[in-house]
């Protein structure tokens, strides 16, 4: 069935046509299920002007963190700005638009995007700084704010194990945002760590259809943890 098959063999194929001032959203949490690769391929392609979409911005020298040091980040959208120092110093400085936003609301974003919803209401902020502006409706005797869906022109995700035609599994908490993010990309790059032949895959374990899978390719990964907590012996 040619034309089915997403499979690219390497990261500057994955991530082709990314420009300057483009939005990018990334799955993952914290460093959990994050596509580590295409973020590098990011860093190495110095692509700058960006908006990134996405619950944090990784740590210091991993993860999104990485585009801070040459400054390829112009806006982040996210829920989370914790863990990451260059992250927080460039906020205060004013060299970094941040936009936060209740986590629940971003993944409704992507997903509503992806689902060709452009608007939703959500009590969800309504009465604090995150529905100054917005639009207020009362369904029920209950106040709600108007949020936008948000779309990509890339979506970068990470998964467990995929076929050739796209169709995705994630594993455990590394799912996180993914499925949402790879359905609000112009153009969605799926890095996994293992790619089998059409068929060979549960159908009723499928998270992401192949449908919203524009580009995949298997990667190495570090799967760094983002903190460590042990018992004294």
């Amino acid at each position: 069935m040619p034309g089915f098959d997403k499979v690219v063999n390497s990261y500057e194929e994955a991530m082709q046509g990314l420009e300057d001032d483009m939005t990018i959203i990334a799955g993952g949490f914290g460093l959990c299920g994050i596509p580590e690769g295409c973020i590098a391929q990011i860093k190495k392609m110095g692509t700058k002007g960006l908006t990134i979409v996405s619950n944090n911005c990784g740590v210091d020298g991993f993860g999104l963190g990485i585009l801070l040091e040459d400054k390829q980040v112009k806006k982040m959208i996210s829920s989370y700005v914790g863990e990451n120092a260059l992250f927080m110093q460039q906020l205060l400085d004013g060299e970094l638009e941040v936009e936060l936003t209740p986590q629940g609301t971003l993944a409704e974003k992507m997903r509503a995007a992806g689902a060709g919803i452009p608007a939703f209401y959500t009590a969800t902020g309504y009465g604090t700084l995150v529905g100054e502006g917005k639009d207020v409706r009362e369904f029920d005797g209950r106040k709600y704010i108007l949020e936008e869906s948000i779309k990509g022109d890339f979506a970068i995700v990470k998964g467990w194990k995929a076929d050739r035609y796209g169709n995705v599994i994630y594993r455990h908490t590394a799912q996180n945002f993914n499925p949402m993010a790879a359905t609000a990309g112009k153009i969605t790059v799926v890095e996994v760590e293992e790619i089998v032949e059409p068929g060979e895959l549960d159908p009723t374990q499928i998270h992401t259809p192949g449908i919203y899978v524009d580009r995949l390719i298997q990667g190495t990964f570090e799967k760094r943890i983002e903190q460590r907590t042990v018992r004294d012996a």
